[in-house]
């Protein structure tokens, strides 16, 4: 099934009416294409959240595939990541490709993580092309209009690309033709400099009459991956004063976790990682987890499908552990209550769930059936621990759901 029509199938359900119905259809064909070079969900928070360990079977969206990957230095028995964007598939399996197939952990560090040299282009000929699936190969050697292919995007900051890539290079010129300056807080040194700096050159923009209006404006949203039914969780979590909550997040962003140990942050603010220090990379590019990742490639396989019709092909009590992302701020009604009668199906005793939430109230209270909520376990207190330490920074919740024994 194509990207248009599973993007479709997930973003159009019982609520799509009136103006919503528009909207739905514009951001389903806006989603159909690369959103997400790098995921914006922290992958060290999930390991803890999960409780992962060696033998266990995950189930993931794959987003950007940095989460995949991460997942893999644990050691895993599966990583199944599942996308409906096959967009995003194919740059999962140009990582992984990478992992495998380029000698030595520099180079890969060069390809992935300054993804800004021109031998990279070279290296994809060499190391990579006939390592890709055929679908995967196709899409990256597909050329523009210009008659460049998709993979010379690791030639030029191929993390300023994708619709959130874009987003937020708009967002630095925006933000500069208001007054602000995003580019200024990568030049803080300590916590205290970063709020100075927040203060100084960002705070400021979210009082300026346009920033305001736009903050308003669902589609503005799209490049960020939020459809019109996550924006009206934003602005029901907001009491209707979104650029307050948005600033609110930029802030956390800014200002909660030190610079150079936040590859987030890096993106935003710098647009790059900072590949000279090791705890500014994501995990899966930290050369301390590059052994272990390359020896679990063989349990990592790509999805292009929906996560129901994944789950209702696999066997009782075959998963361990779920990584939602923040699908299920998609979702209407029913289409929650079929996810989790698949994962209620499908885990293990003692599994565990963990997803993101635009707003900060989880979707399952008050709307999954309560046979299924029965099922499950979680713990508000622990959730938001764990939502106070996601770097990412930009949601409103991350919730744990742990199957009852």
């Amino acid at each position: 099934m194509s990207t248009a029509t599973l993007v479709k199938q997930a973003v159009n359900n019982s609520t799509t009416t009136g103006l919503k119905a528009i909207g739905d259809r514009l951001f389903a064909r806006w989603f159909s294409q690369l959103v997400y070079a790098q995921i914006w969900e922290d992958p060290d928070v999930d390991i803890a959240a999960l409780q992962l360990q060696p033998g266990k079977r995950v189930l993931t969206i794959a987003s950007g595939g940095c989460n995949a990957l991460a997942y893999l230095s644990c050691q895993p028995a599966e990583v199944h990541a599942v996308d409906l964007n096959d967009a995003h598939l194919a740059m999962l399996a140009l990582k992984k490709a990478a992992f495998a197939e380029l000698p030595d952990y520099a180079t890969l560090l060069d390809f992935l993580g300054d993804a800004n040299q021109r031998q990279n282009a070279h290296r994809y000929r060499r190391y990579l092309a006939a390592a890709l699936p055929v679908s995967a190969r196709q899409y990256w050697e597909q050329r523009n209009l210009w008659g460049t292919p998709r993979y010379a995007l690791f030639t030029c900051h191929a993390y300023r690309h994708g619709l959130l890539g874009r987003f937020i290079g708009v967002s630095h010129t925006l933000a500069r033709l208001l007054g602000g300056n995003l580019a200024r807080l990568a030049e803080a040194g300590t916590l205290d400099e970063q709020k100075q700096l927040f203060e100084r050159h960002l705070a400021p923009v979210f009082r300026h009459p346009l920033l305001r209006f736009l903050c308003h404006r669902e589609s503005v949203l799209y490049s960020m991956g939020i459809p019109p039914a996550q924006f009206a969780a934003l602005r029901s979590d907001a009491g209707g004063n979104l650029p307050a909550l948005f600033e609110a997040r930029m802030r956390r962003l800014a200002c909660d976790f030190p610079l150079d140990e936040n590859p987030y942050a890096q993106q935003a603010f710098a647009r790059r990682y900072d590949t000279s220090n090791q705890r500014a990379l994501p995990r899966y590019l930290q050369q301390a987890h590059y052994t272990a990742i390359r020896q679990q490639l063989a349990a990592l396989h790509l999805h292009h499908q929906s996560l129901t019709d994944f789950l209702d092909e696999r066997a009782p009590q075959s998963l361990d552990a779920y990584a939602l992302l923040d699908a299920q701020d998609w979702m209407d009604d029913a289409q929650l209550n079929a996810l989790w009668r698949h994962i209620t199906r499908t885990a293990a005793p003692g599994a565990r769930v963990v997803f993101r939430t635009g707003g900060s109230r989880s979707p399952l209270e008050g709307r999954l059936a309560p046979q299924l909520l029965a099922c499950w376990h979680t713990d508000p207190a622990y959730n938001r621990q764990l939502h106070q330490r996601d770097r990412a920074a930009i949601y409103g919740g991350v919730h744990v759901y742990t199957k009852r024994t």
